[in-house]
C-alpha cells in the first residue's frame, strides 16, 4: 500500500454541516424580514426563498433581492424593499458569526495529520470569496498546508470534472496513489479523484445523496473523523 502523502477534504457538509447552518441562516433571515415590514407569513416567505435558492443556486449573490422581485414587493407598499433585504442580509451574516463551526472531530483530526506530516488540504466547489470567507469564519486554516487549498472558482474548473483534482495532485507533486479525498458527494467527491487513482472515502454523516442507482464505490465509508483516523492508522500506517 503506497504511503499517504496528503489527504484532502470537501468543506460543506464533510468540514461542517452546511445543510444545518443553511437551514438555521435562512430561517433567521426571514424572520428579519418580516420583522422589517415584510407582511407576509414567514413560512410561506422561506418556502419562496427556498425556490429562488433552487433556481439560482446557493452561489448567488442576491437571493433576498430576487425574492422581493418574485413576491411583488416593492415601495409603493408603503415599505423599503432595501432595508426588507438588509436586514434579511444581516440576520444572515449574524448567523455565520454566532453559529458557523466545524464538526467537533475535524480539527483534532487535522492537527493529527500536521503531527504526523501528512498535508491536509481542501478541495471545494464554489465561488473564491464564498469558500474562503467560511474557511476563515470555521477558524480551519492554520490547520492546513496554504499550497493545498483548492477552490473551483480559482482553479477555473469546477466538481465533477476530474481535471480540478488533477490540477490539485500536480500542483501538490503527487502521485494519485499518496493522495486521499474526503467528501460527501458520491457523484462530486468520490467517482471523480477515484477514476485517477487517488484513495477515497465517502463521509456519510451529513450525506444528501446516497450510494444507491450509482455504481461508484469509494474506497472507504465514514460516519465520522474517529472512524477515518482509525482507517489512517490501521490501513495506511499513519501516526494519527
Amino acid at each position: 500500500m503506497a504511503q499517504i502523502r496528503a489527504v484532502l477534504f470537501d468543506l460543506d457538509d464533510t468540514l461542517f454541516s452546511t445543510t444545518r447552518f443553511a437551514k438555521k441562516a435562512r430561517g433567521n433571515a426571514v424572520e428579519a424580514m418580516v420583522a422589517a415590514g415584510l407582511d407576509l407569513a414567514p413560512a410561506e416567505v422561506l418556502r419562496e426563498l427556498d425556490e429562488v435558492i433552487a433556481e439560482f443556486s446557493s452561489n448567488y449573490g442576491h437571493h433576498f433581492d430576487q425574492l422581493l422581485r418574485r413576491l411583488r414587493i416593492d415601495s409603493s407598499e408603503g415599505v423599503n424593499p432595501a432595508l426588507i433585504v438588509a436586514a434579511g442580509v444581516a440576520a444572515y451574516h449574524d448567523t455565520k458569526f454566532e453559529h458557523l463551526a466545524p464538526f467537533d472531530d475535524v480539527v483534532p483530526l487535522l492537527e493529527a495529520l500536521r503531527s504526523a506530516g501528512c498535508t491536509a488540504g481542501v478541495i471545494t466547489h464554489g465561488w473564491t470569496t464564498k469558500q474562503s470567507e467560511k474557511l476563515v469564519r470555521l477558524g480551519l486554516v492554520p490547520y492546513l498546508a496554504q499550497e493545498a487549498i483548492f477552490i473551483s472558482d480559482q482553479i477555473g474548473i469546477s466538481k465533477p470534472n476530474p481535471k480540478l483534482y488533477a490540477a490539485a495532485l500536480e500542483d501538490l507533486g503527487l502521485s494519485p496513489e499518496r493522495a486521499m479525498y474526503v467528501g460527501d458527494s458520491p457523484v462530486n467527491d468520490i467517482a471523480p479523484p477515484a477514476t485517477l487513482g487517488m484513495k477515497t472515502v465517502w463521509a456519510r454523516r451529513s450525506a444528501r445523496q446516497g450510494l444507491e442507482g450509482t455504481d461508484i464505490v469509494p474506497d472507504h465509508v465514514v460516519d465520522d473523523f474517529l472512524e477515518l483516523r482509525t482507517i489512517l492508522r490501521n490501513t495506511y500506517g499513519l501516526e494519527v
